[in-house]
């Protein structure tokens, strides 16, 4: 049975309603647990993902830009905000309507047209606020400034910001999604760098942006798990009750387990569409389904995010997730329906480990737990409660995928996101299988195989 989607940011706990007004409110805390900010998921109509949609008049702009003497960087563990709807899940029974793609949408683009010009004196700011946005993503069509000028892309507090320098970005590019619903870009100038009416032609600008779904909107999306292709798109994803719960809630009963799901990622792939992935060995891999993305050209248009977990069981912060761009794919192939490729920045997420792939084939009966990001959520893992695997294991060793025995078989919870997660072993835990197929039985294809084709670029 699938459920309906609950939300893009992370659900660790029940709703909580704010005054009279029932909205949810949520503080959002920086690693030290000084408040920053509050997010609040205001009743807004969703927008079609299908269609760009011009952007919405008469929205109240972010506060000013960032605070004097923030930080520019290219990563942090800063708390994010979160929604918090129940973490029931309702089981549907409509098809999944599953994209061409395979991959979840989590986001919907918006024509903008907006230019940080020369003609006034000192810095210049724009503010893109989208309210209930769960993420904002601007998408740069112009980029004309003097040496030594430069742009940040920032949240309204400047907690999480990145820089953008006149000669290393092109026009014709993304810039990395800031957490949250409201993102503020600002012009920085050289000293001596003159302006007069001369640099007319000079400046930045934004012609789209990319907003993460409220979590009303989430709600409504279909859920695009992909299917074997003799499957109807009827059949359950989420195997009988869900137990799959937040990674945080098995620090304690299944530290092993808490730890592996840190090398987890979650794929922000071209501005609205999710998938998951994950660190393969020690060097700078990543593994995730072919069905994601193919070429380096998608991969650089890939945001990896590591440690979007949630803070406390039970509770409602999250970690702001680690996010680095995907680089240059290595290795892709339809039949086994894998990616491997790398990220750019690698030094910032070595700290969360890597998994292994395991050269023996799977058995029968084998218990399993897979970390996952569905439905955009934080990371979640089905299958390891520090207690019985229940029904998340080996159903059958020899299952047919996209060709005949080149899969394992199992009934592990997941959900239209999860494609890439990695199947682990609770025995040995290593990697068994990659996920990539829903339809209960759900299944993966076998890690033995993709050792063997896998085992030079490693």
């Amino acid at each position: 049975m699938r459920r309906k989607t609950g939300i893009v940011l992370g659900v660790c706990a029940a709703l909580v309603l704010a005054g009279s007004s029932g909205a949810a409110a949520l503080n959002y805390a920086s690693d030290d647990g000084k408040p920053v900010g509050t997010w609040q998921e205001p009743d807004i109509s969703r927008t079609p993902v299908a269609a760009v949609a011009k952007a919405p008049d008469g929205v109240a702009p972010a506060p000013g830009a960032s605070a004097p003497g923030a930080k520019v960087k290219e990563s942090g563990e800063l708390s994010a905000p979160v929604t918090a709807p129940s973490r029931t899940r309702e089981p549907v029974t409509e098809s999944a309507g599953v994209t061409d793609d395979g991959r979840q949408r989590v986001g919907e683009l918006l024509h903008v047209d907006k230019l940080l010009g020369y003609l006034a004196a000192g810095p210049e700011t724009e503010s893109f606020s989208y309210p209930g946005a769960s993420y904002v993503k601007l998408h740069f069509d112009r980029m004309a400034m003097l040496p030594g000028d430069y742009v940040t892309v920032s949240n309204p507090s400047g907690t999480e910001s990145y820089r953008y320098d006149a000669e290393s970005v092109r026009a014709d590019k993304w810039a990395m999604s800031v957490t949250g619903d409201s993102a503020v870009l600002e012009m920085h100038r050289a000293a001596g760098n003159a302006v007069s009416s001369a640099l007319g032609t000079l400046g930045v600008g934004v012609d789209q942006v990319a907003k993460g779904f409220t979590r009303t909107q989430q709600q409504a999306e279909p859920e695009n798990q992909m299917l074997p292709p003799d499957r109807t798109g009827k059949e359950e994803s989420v195997c009988g009750t869900d137990t799959s719960k937040d990674a945080v809630c098995y620090q304690s009963s299944d530290p092993v387990a808490y730890t592996k799901s840190k090398a987890i990622a979650r794929l922000l792939i071209n501005g609205t569409e999710l998938c998951t992935g994950w660190r393969v060995g020690p060097n700078n891999r990543m593994l995730t389904n072919n069905h994601c993305f193919t070429t380096s050209a998608e991969a650089t248009n890939t945001e990896v995010w590591f440690n979007y977990q949630c803070a406390q069981c039970g509770g409602y912060d999250v970690f702001q997730p680690t996010k680095v761009w995907g680089s240059q794919v290595l290795s892709t192939d339809h039949t086994y329906d894998y990616t491997l490729f790398s990220v750019g920045n690698f030094a910032a997420i070595q700290k969360y480990g890597s998994l292994t792939l395991d050269t023996a084939r799977p058995v029968k009966g084998q218990e399993l737990y897979v970390p996952q990001h569905p439905a955009g959520e934080p990371t979640r893992i089905a299958g390891s409660l520090g207690e019985k695997a229940g029904n998340c294991a080996v159903i059958d060793p020899n299952y047919t995928g996209y060709a005949a025995g080149s899969d394992v078989s199992y009934l592990c919870d997941t959900e239209g996101g999860s494609s890439g997660s990695p199947v682990i072993s609770r025995k040995t835990n290593k990697v068994v299988a990659l996920h990539h197929f829903g339809g209960c039985p759900n299944s993966g294809v076998r890690a033995d195989l993709l050792a063997a084709k896998l085992a030079k670029l490693l």
